[in-house]
Formats: C-alpha cells, sequence, structure tokens
C-alpha cells in the first residue's frame, strides 16, 4: 500500500485539540448548566407536578409512579440515546452529553430533600422553565445535551422530510399529554407553560440577549451608506458586486452585521441619504471573527 503524505494544513483541517483552557470552561459550563437544570427540577416543577418534555418528562412521570428517585430514570433512559449517539454523532458529543446528565441525575439526588422555592404552579412553571432553558442553553454552547430524544430527532430527520425541531416538538407534545392522564390536565397545561418559556430561554441563552442581525443594502449611494456605516455606527461594511435582473446594471450590495439596539439608527442613516434604498435586515444566530472594533454611536 502505498502512503499518501499528508500537509500540516490538511492535518489541522482534519482535527485540532482544543486548549486545555477552554476544555475548562467547557467543562465548568456543562458542570454549572446541568446542576442549574437538576435545581430547576426539584425546587420548582418536580414538587408541583410539572414536568419537562423529553426524557427528563418521562423521568417524572416514571419516578412518580413507581417512587423510584429521579436520577436513576435520568441517567437509565439517556443511556440507550448515548450509545446511538456515541456512533452516529461522535465521541465528543456523547461523552459532553453523559457528563452533563451525571451531573444533572447527581444534582437532582442532593436536591430532592430540599424544601420547594413555591407551591404556586404558575410561579413554578414561570421560574422552573426559565432555570430550565438557562441550564440546557449553558449546556449546549458547550458541546452537550441533556435529553436523548434530540439525538433520536438528528437521526429521524436524516430519512424523514421532518425537521429536528418538528420531531422533537411531536414527541414532547405526547409526552406532555401524558401528564394530563398522570398529574391532571391544570398541571398539563402548566407543563406546557415551563415547556414554552424554558424553550425561549434557551434560544436566549445559545444567541445572547444582544442579538445580531445581518444587513443588506442596495443603493445607488452604496459608498456614502456605507461610509456613514463606518464612522457613525461603527460597524464594519463589505462591498459585493450585483446585477440587477430586470435592467441588467450594476450594483454595489453593502453587507454589514449589527445588534438590534442599533437597527434604528442604521435605518436612519440609510433613509437620509436614500429613501429609495432596498434593506433587507435578518437575525444571524451567531458571530465570529473581523478585526472591526465597535465604536460609539454618533
Amino acid at each position: 500500500m502505498t502512503n499518501i503524505p499528508v500537509s500540516n494544513e490538511q492535518t489541522t483541517a482534519q482535527h485540532q485539540k482544543v486548549t486545555r483552557t477552554k476544555f475548562m470552561q467547557r467543562i465548568f459550563f456543562m458542570f454549572f448548566g446541568a446542576a442549574f437544570f437538576s435545581l430547576g427540577l426539584e425546587v420548582f416543577l418536580v414538587p408541583n407536578h410539572i414536568i419537562d418534555g423529553g426524557i427528563v418528562g418521562i423521568s417524572i412521570i416514571l419516578s412518580h409512579l413507581s417512587n423510584i428517585p429521579l436520577g436513576i430514570f435520568l441517567v437509565l433512559l439517556n443511556l440507550p440515546f448515548l450509545m446511538i449517539g456515541y456512533k452516529q454523532i461522535g465521541k465528543t458529543f456523547a461523552l459532553s452529553t453523559l457528563f452533563s446528565v451525571l451531573i444533572m441525575s447527581l444534582g437532582s439526588s442532593l436536591l430532592h430533600s430540599i424544601k420547594p422555592f413555591t407551591l404556586d404552579p404558575l410561579l413554578a412553571a414561570v421560574f422552573g422553565g426559565i432555570i430550565l432553558g438557562i441550564g440546557v442553553g449553558l449546556v449546549i454552547r458547550s458541546g452537550g445535551s441533556l435529553d436523548g430524544t434530540e439525538i433520536v430527532a438528528i437521526l429521524f430527520s436524516k430519512k424523514t422530510p421532518f425537521s429536528v425541531g418538528e420531531i422533537v416538538m411531536f414527541f414532547n407534545l405526547f409526552i406532555l399529554s401524558s401528564a394530563g392522564f398522570v398529574f391532571g390536565w391544570d398541571h398539563a397545561m402548566y407543563s406546557l407553560i415551563a415547556y414554552y418559556i424554558a424553550f425561549k430561554m434557551i434560544d436566549i441563552t445559545i444567541e445572547g440577549l444582544d442579538q445580531s442581525k445581518s444587513v443588506w443594502i442596495i443603493s445607488d449611494h452604496s459608498e456614502t451608506i456605507g461610509q456613514a456605516i463606518t464612522f457613525r455606527l461603527g460597524r464594519g461594511v463589505t462591498y459585493l458586486n450585483g446585477e440587477g435582473a430586470f435592467s441588467g446594471d450594476n450594483k454595489k450590495v453593502i453587507f454589514s452585521v449589527i445588534t438590534r439596539l442599533e437597527e434604528a439608527k442604521l435605518k436612519s442613516i440609510v433613509d437620509e441619504h436614500d429613501p429609495n434604498a432596498f434593506l433587507a435586515i435578518g437575525n444571524i444566530h451567531d458571530v465570529k471573527g473581523g478585526r472591526f472594533k465597535k465604536k460609539d454611536i454618533h
């Protein structure tokens, strides 16, 4: 067999070790996120018979019916999915998820005897959902997961026309509905509130409060607008060459990234220089890189 030489660039592209600092940072946030999640479970949701979606929801129901500690079900029910994830998704993801699940299970066992913060189901649903969402978001940002149903959803999405989100939603609607037969339909509705709040908090935790937005501007005064964005808004711009499909005219397209707090100022800058400019603004999940430093808006 002939040995094929591999360049340093190819080796780097294939795999690059995470630095010790970054590794410890991920471990810390996974630990904190999983512990925070277990806090939300034991001091808000479980004492008020409110469940979450996925494996956690099934575990709460089974623990209630069997009087077996919740932490045991959290580990046992997730293990088969972790084995699938190890083979199909990757070693790092599976080990990160296993670590997070073990911390969640341990935290649930240690916090089970703590007196609940409130016995008002609405307050428990709201604040429990907030805490759960933050915990899950921190774990996901660190490369792990707290629920095996997400792994199944990823695998199913590859073989079905449904997205990961749609599959997870189907599972969770079934699980949340089951809570109605076990705890009563009022608690099932509180569970739905908690699930919705947690879902929103996951997005906020992953994306951050200072959400970024992409901006596309087409104008006959593109250079003037670009300079104004640079010097007045403090954001870098990139000029792209475009061509009108109908007119065939060459156009300069401005691309930039701003925060949602800067959106109103950007619109006023564009309107000031060209009220007829085409402007499109969209949300961005994450932004990394770039050398342009933010300046004060003026």
